[in-house]
């Protein structure tokens, strides 16, 4: 059965009021100011910033020291108070973030956009103030690692407030096989992690039907896509006990899926992204009615994305230029799109290699160490 949609529950700290007397000219300066910054505040000192960041172990903590929460940055008003609650998952929200950040530095290893991280407090930097199908994804696989994490560490017994997994036993499981094991907790790492990475959506107070509203609804519909994708692809593995090999008993339990299927699966959900605007009773709508509405799973964006060819601080944009290509293919790797139309340079450069690997008996590989010249080619 799908977790329940409440697990943890705690005050928020209430909104103060601030009197400030300005005269028209400060007025006017202040409310322009916030109009130019309000879409770097999206995303300005994420809690990305935590896989960037080493963490303190739990045993390290000392009591009456500084308390960790306070020391970290890029964490929301609510997300300092669930740290504050569960010091000891902070780690692993560090450890999902920076797995959530390599695979998607894979998977687009090869476009013009390669998911590069720019500093250590927003991370992937300005090109996440526009709300478009590569910041879908970016938001995806982070939430997607942090369910990872949690999972793999309650099952480790790393956490003091869960254990293994509890699911329920599959009904189409042979009744001879036993089912328990010490499973990933994927119930739980869910159900953290919605609490955790949307609690920063949660806080925001746009009006409704802003565009700001709009980024909002945006980010929160992409992290549930990249959560409910560790959660489905989660299965059953089991393993054979028995007599000099014989499989007479089997104890199953259940397993996240290796997460560069995860990867993999969003990646798949990015190519066919959902363009959305929000409608006047402040909800996310499809731009063209033709195509179904998406599903909890499908990855949503609200910007159309920029051609990322050139280095543009505005977007924030590092462009293409000195970037790797292949010459001889036609896709997004190729030298002709990945360059933009600018032409490459070639180069030759020397490649080492293991090579004439042989086995020995009993039991190893030995291989040699192989160096070759080959062409390599950079975008101008």
């Amino acid at each position: 059965m799908f977790p329940q949609r409440r697990l943890f529950t705690f005050p928020f700290l209430g909104r103060g009021r601030m009197d400030v007397r300005m005269n028209q000219g400060h007025l006017l300066l202040a409310v322009t100011l916030i109009f130019c910054n309000s879409q770097l505040l999206v995303v300005a000192n994420s809690w990305w910033s935590l896989a960037m960041n080493p963490i303190q172990r739990p045993e390290m903590y000392i009591i009456g020291a500084q308390p960790l929460c306070s020391q970290l940055t890029g964490l929301s008003q609510g997300q300092r108070k669930l740290c504050q609650l569960y010091q000891d998952h902070m780690v692993y929200i560090g450890e999902g973030a920076k797995t959530g950040i390599k695979e998607c530095q894979y998977q687009f290893r090869q476009r013009r956009w390669n998911c590069s991280t720019v500093d250590n407090t927003s991370v992937f930097g300005r090109v996440m103030q526009i709300g478009s199908r590569e910041t879908a994804f970016t938001y995806a696989i982070s939430a997607a690692g942090v369910v990872n994490a949690v999972s793999r560490a309650c099952r480790e017994g790393e956490l003091s407030t869960c254990g293994c997994s509890r699911a329920a036993r599959p009904k189409d499981l042979p009744r001879d096989w036993l089912w328990g094991g010490c499973g990933d907790n994927v119930n739980y790492g869910y159900r953290f992690a919605r609490e955790f990475v949307d609690a920063r959506e949660r806080e925001k107070n746009y009006p409704r039907g802003s565009v700001e509203h709009a980024r909002t609804l945006m980010n929160v519909q992409n992290n549930e896509a990249g959560r409910m994708a560790v959660y489905n692809l989660a299965n059953v593995a089991c393993k054979c006990h028995g007599v000099s090999g014989s499989c007479s008993l089997k104890t199953c339990w259940l397993q996240l899926a290796d997460f560069r299927r995860v990867g993999e699966f969003l990646k798949e959900k990015y190519d066919s992204a959902a363009a959305m605007r929000i409608s006047r009773r402040g909800k996310l709508e499809l731009v063209n009615n033709r195509f179904n509405p998406p599903t909890s799973e499908d990855l949503v964006y609200i910007d159309p994305s920029p051609d990322y060819c050139l280095r543009n601080e505005t977007t924030g944009s590092l462009g293409t230029q000195d970037r790797l290509c292949n010459k001889t293919s036609e896709g997004m790797d190729g030298c002709e799109l990945m360059c933009c139309g600018r032409g490459y340079d070639q180069f030759k450069t020397y490649k080492h290699e293991r090579c004439h690997c042989k086995f020995h008996w009993c039991c190893y590989v030995k291989c040699k160490r192989c160096t070759s010249l080959v062409d390599q080619f950079v975008c101008k």
